[in-house]
């Protein structure tokens, strides 16, 4: 399946790996939507996107926000069209410790990825299923197939991504509707710029093990991805051996995790 003429909706679009996949498919001739929160920043992407390819649009959304994303997905639909696309790459989150963070902390690490991308693939499957097909992309974090200490809101959520996506891939198994899962390892994106203390926690066993992607890497695995409607992408490769590794030895995994991981604070 090419990009060329497919209506591309892309969260999270205004920077970082969003904006990457954004440019990337823009080359290949899709008719890109950008949502995000920031009308300043999707204006940005925006503009700079349409030097390669004007077919660019953008719609500032709380995805968080249910009522949001619904009257978001009428007006897109209304003035540029049914996406046949869309890529979930909307995510925040810092990486606190429980004795960190505040109850609050839990339900926004989940409403932004989860939630976000939930309501999103709902919205849209609704009103794709006239049509009888769509393909959805949601992007994860290699935290979604471990556990390591320091991150006890993060890690949780990314894990509700990856059941979600499994879920929606069985649910539709029968069904003309793609689910692709992208899990990336470090990305040199502004995620850690805006989150040095979530950087300074990654298990010193993955940034030993697994080198970091640029975005500019990551944009082009995701536009392969809405070619191939492959189903489970795990990058860089040594990412992929780790995750496999795991499965047969999870206790060994734990264990390399905590004593490589974050040593949170007893007081």
């Amino acid at each position: 399946m090419g990009i060329k003429n497919k209506v591309i909706l892309i969260t999270g679009g205004s920077s970082g790996i969003g904006k990457a996949a954004a440019m990337e498919l823009a080359k290949g001739g899709g008719t890109i939507i950008l949502q995000a929160r920031s009308v300043e920043k999707l204006k940005s992407a925006a503009e700079e996107i349409a030097l390669i390819n004007e077919n660019v649009s953008y719609y500032a959304t709380d995805l968080t926000d249910s009522n949001a994303v619904k009257a978001a997905a009428s007006l897109i639909v209304e003035e540029v069209g049914l996406p046949d696309v869309i890529i979930n790459s909307a995510g925040s989150g810092e990486w606190l410790s429980l004795n960190e963070s505040s109850v609050e902390h839990y339900k926004d690490t989940m409403d932004s990825p989860y939630l976000a991308t939930a309501f999103t693939c709902k919205v849209f499957y609704d009103k794709m299923r006239d049509r009888g097909h769509g393909h959805f992309i949601i992007i994860n974090s290699a935290a979604s197939y471990f556990s390591f200490p320091g991150a006890t809101g993060y890690t949780p959520a990314r894990w509700a991504m990856l059941g979600l996506s499994r879920s929606l891939q069985a649910d539709l198994y029968y069904t003309d509707f793609n689910v692709s899962i992208i899990a990336f390892g470090k990305v040199d994106s502004p995620y850690f710029t805006s989150n040095p203390v979530s950087e300074d926690r990654i298990p010193k066993i993955a940034d030993w093990l697994i080198p970091t992607m640029s975005v500019e890497a990551t944009g082009k695995v995701i536009a392969k991805t809405v070619q191939s409607q492959k189903k489970i992408i795990i990058k860089p490769f040594s990412l992929r051996v780790l995750v496999f590794l795991n499965i047969f030895m999870p206790g060994t995994f734990r264990w390399l995790m905590r004593i490589t991981g974050h040593k949170p604070s007893k007081n």
